[in-house]
C-alpha cells in the first residue's frame, strides 16, 4: 500500500499501452516524450505521495557535460540543447542558468585532458582550458598549488529541477497521460514468459509495456518480473549548505569540482553548496546524510580552499544515485522478459540526461529502434551471458 492517510485518484482503467513504474525525472520524461509521439495511453505509478521525492528532488541540480564515462558525456551533450532552449511553452521559467562548471585537475591527467580538448570540442562540448592563475581569478580563495589547470564549461550550470519535472508531467497530463501517486507496485504480472502488467495496491493493471523507472528500487521491480538480474547498486551522496565568508562575494562563481580532492562546491541561495562526492553503497531507502563522509570532505576542502570551511552548517541532505556495473544507463527491452522495459541506472546524471534518455526510450517503445544514439550501448542485453 502507499503511505497511510494519502488519498489519490485510482487509475481510470484496467488496461494501458504503457505503465511506467516511478514518478521521478526518468519516468516523467518518458511520459512526456511518449505523449509528444502521440502515445498517451500511459499510466505513471509513483509509490510516494509526490513526484521526484527521492533522487530527483535531492540532486545538486547541475548540467555538467564533462564526464569520465564517454557514453554519459555524449548523452549529456545531446540533452543540453533541450535544457538550454526547450520547446516553446514547455516551461514557465528558465531551466538552465549558465553559471559555468569548472573542474580542477592535476598532472598527469591535466596534460591528457588538454590533448583531448579538440576531440571534446568536435563532439559538441564547448569548453575553455584555464591555467592556475585564470582559475584563481574566477575563484580567489582556491589554493593555487593544489591544481595544475582546469576545464571550464561556461554554458553549463544550475538546473531548475522542479521546473523541469513539473513541465514534463504537466504536458504529459495535458495529452492524456494518467498519474497515480502513493501507489506501490507489489507484483509484476508475467504470462507465457511475457510481462503483461502490474499489481499496485488493490488494482490489477494490464499493459503492453511495463517500464522500470524506479530509481534505487529498479532492481527490486526487475526481480518481481524475473527479468535479467542486472546488479544495479544504489549509492548515497551527501550534500550540505553553509554561509560563505562575509567578505567574499560568491554569487558569480561557477561550480568548482576537484577530482583530486573529491569535493565540489557551488553558489547556493547566498551561500555555498558542497558535496564530499561520497558513493557509499546503500539499500533502497529514504537516504540520510553521511556525517563521516561529510567531515572527511570538509577536511579535503580545507586543503583546497581553507577559508571556505564553515564553522556551522545550514542544511544537509542525501540522495541515492543508482549505477549499473559499467556506470552507463540501462535503457531497452529486457532480453529474457518481453514487455519489460528498463529505464534505470542513470547514476548521478538522470536529470541532465533526461531529455535524450526519455526520447530514446520513447523511440524504442513506439518504433523498436532509435537513431539518436547507439541503442546497444544502453541495452540491458549487454549484461546477458551471451549479450
Amino acid at each position: 500500500m502507499g503511505p497511510q492517510g494519502v488519498t489519490h485518484p485510482p487509475p481510470t482503467r484496467s488496461r494501458y499501452e504503457v505503465v511506467i513504474v516511478g514518478g521521478g525525472i526518468a519516468g516523467a520524461a518518458l511520459a512526456y516524450f511518449l505523449a509528444e509521439r502521440g502515445l498517451a495511453d500511459v499510466l505513471l505509478l509513483e509509490r510516494e505521495s509526490q513526484p521526484g521525492y527521492h533522487a530527483t528532488g535531492r540532486s545538486a541540480a547541475t548540467l555538467n557535460e564533462l564526464d569520465a564515462v564517454s557514453a554519459l558525456q555524449r548523452l549529456k551533450v545531446l540533452s543540453a540543447p533541450f535544457l538550454r532552449q526547450p520547446p516553446a511553452r514547455f516551461a514557465e521559467n528558465r531551466l538552465l542558468d549558465p553559471s559555468g562548471v569548472m573542474t580542477l585537475f592535476r598532472e598527469p591527467l591535466w596534460s591528457t585532458l588538454r590533448a583531448a580538448a579538440p576531440a571534446f570540442a568536435a563532439s559538441g562540448l564547448h569548453l575553455e582550458l584555464l591555467a592556475p592563475a585564470e582559475v584563481v581569478a574566477r575563484v580567489p580563495l582556491l589554493s593555487v598549488g593544489e591544481f595544475d589547470g582546469a576545464l571550464l564549461v561556461p554554458d553549463d550550470g544550475h538546473l531548475d529541477v522542479h521546473e523541469l519535472l513539473t513541465s514534463y508531467l504537466r504536458h504529459a497530463a495535458r495529452r492524456g497521460v494518467e498519474r497515480c501517486f502513493a501507489a506501490e507496485v507489489g507484483n509484476i504480472r508475467v504470462e507465457g514468459g511475457r510481462c503483461v502488467g502490474v499489481h499496485a495496491d488493490e488494482c490489477d493493471i494490464r499493459a503492453r509495456w511495463v517500464v522500470d523507472a524506479a530509481g534505487a528500487w529498479a532492481g527490486r521491480i526487475a526481480a518481481m518480473a524475473r527479468a535479467l538480474p542486472i546488479p544495479l547498486e544504489p549509492r548515497r551522496r551527501t550534500i550540505v549548505t553553509f554561509a560563505a565568508p562575509e567578505d567574499v562575494a560568491v554569487g558569480s562563481w561557477p561550480m568548482v569540482a576537484s577530482e583530486t580532492h573529491r569535493v565540489y562546491f557551488a553558489p547556493e541561495a547566498g551561500g555555498l553548496l558542497l558535496s564530499p562526492m561520497d558513493e557509499t553503497p546503500s539499500e533502497p531507502c529514504d537516504a540520510r546524510p553521511d556525517d563521516v563522509a561529510l567531515a572527511a570532505g570538509l577536511e579535503r576542502l580545507r586543503t583546497l580552499a581553507p577559508r571556505l570551511v564553515p564553522r556551522t552548517l545550514r542544511r544537509k541532505w542525501a540522495g541515492l544515485r543508482t549505477f549499473a556495473p559499467d556506470r552507463v544507463p540501462v535503457v531497452g527491452e529486457d532480453p529474457q522478459r518481453p514487455g519489460f522495459f528498463w529505464l534505470a541506472g542513470q547514476g548521478g546524471c538522470g536529470i541532465e540526461t533526461s531529455p535524450i534518455l526519455g526520447a530514446i526510450a520513447a523511440d524504442l517503445i513506439v518504433e523498436g529502434r532509435t537513431e539518436r544514439f547507439e541503442a546497444r550501448e544502453l541495452s540491458p542485453a549487454r549484461f546477458a551471458r551471451d549479450g
